[in-house]
């Protein structure tokens, strides 16, 4: 038996192993127990399941031993660990990394709104290092049942033993706090333009956790969607990927994406970038986009080419207002 599921480190062996040989069954000799994580990308298209490398640890050398037999043959590359839980921390280790570097980089983001710095210049610019650096991106918070969900496993194994884990709840808590961030800076936005969050039609584009998946768990515009309606606002939201969104303030179906509907919102705000968005046409209808992805990058500059309606204005929060067309 091989599993796949993200656990913590030592599940394997604590609970499938030890099942498994209640009926008097020995593990390594006439039952074979294996740990290899998952580590698919929904909607990657450059790399398929059987391209990424193929970790597996074994409970027993023998149990690695089968395991490696079953997956050579269908995966380009397999990595053999020491242990099934050694394997276990691998997949926590690469969902951790991901979480808390991308609570380093929010915050960094609200710092830079603060220094009036474009926090996109600075991790391109950053990013021409050819060593010791990996770009990072900021966003409304975190989504998908991996990033947000797996490095608990390891903080409360941690915890189990006695040891803090500092870094993972940090970033954990700055992360579930970005969507709340997003709606403050959209309520700052139109009280700016003498508008109360209470009486504004918002328009949410995307709600998918990531860009052309219909996959909404966790997704930060649940708790973004909440957060508006908390405030009173006329919500309506438009995903070619989710027809119908539950949250847990109320349920809704997506609209059709019209130049009409985007003029009539009083506010744009963009969760998720999918690649299917008309970021042109969005930007020329609509009188207020608050874009939290960075989707609206190359519309900032007030240049001959992007004068067509100059008193539109574009606002990512993670960067200063710009003017555009």
């Amino acid at each position: 038996m091989i599993l796949e599921s993200t656990v913590y480190p030592g599940a394997t062996e604590e609970f499938v192993a030890e099942t498994l040989t209640e009926n008097g069954l020995t593990v390594g000799e006439n039952i074979f127990v294996a740990f290899s994580p998952e580590r698919i990308d929904p909607g990657n298209e450059q790399y398929g399941p059987t391209d990424i490398p193929k970790v597996l640890g074994g409970v027993t050398t023998a149990c690695g031993d089968r395991a490696e037999a079953l997956y050579e043959p269908v995966f380009d590359q397999v990595v053999r660990v020491e242990s099934a839980t050694e394997a276990e921390l691998v997949k926590l280790l690469e969902n951790t990394f991901r979480a808390v570097n991308i609570g380093l980089i929010n915050e960094l983001a609200q710092i830079a709104h603060t220094l009036n710095v474009n926090i996109w210049n600075a991790i391109d610019a950053a990013a021409t290092k050819p060593f010791g650096y990996m770009p990072f991106y900021p966003g409304p918070g975190l989504g998908g049942h991996c990033i947000p969900i797996d490095p608990m496993f390891l903080s409360w194994q941690a915890n189990q033993q006695g040891i803090e884990t500092q870094f993972i709840d940090l970033a954990d808590q700055i992360n579930r706090e970005m969507p709340d961030h997003v709606v403050q800076r959209v309520v700052k936005q139109l009280n700016d333009r003498g508008m109360a969050l209470s009486n504004a039609e918002v328009l949410v584009l995307g709600v998918a956790y990531k860009p052309d998946v219909s996959d909404t768990r966790e997704s930060p515009a649940i708790d973004i969607i909440d957060y508006l309606t908390d405030w009173g606002a006329s919500i309506t939201y438009h995903d070619p990927h989710v027809s119908e969104l539950t949250v847990p303030r109320g349920s809704y179906e997506s609209v059709e994406l019209t130049p009409q509907r985007l003029a009539g919102a009083d506010c744009v705000l963009i969760v998720t970038d999918h690649t299917s968005f008309d970021i042109e046409s969005i930007v020329d209808h609509a009188s207020l986009v608050f874009d939290t992805r960075n989707a609206t990058s190359g519309y900032e500059e007030d240049t001959p080419e992007t004068q067509r309606v100059a008193t539109k204005r574009i606002m990512s929060f993670v960067y200063k207002e710009c003017r555009t067309g």
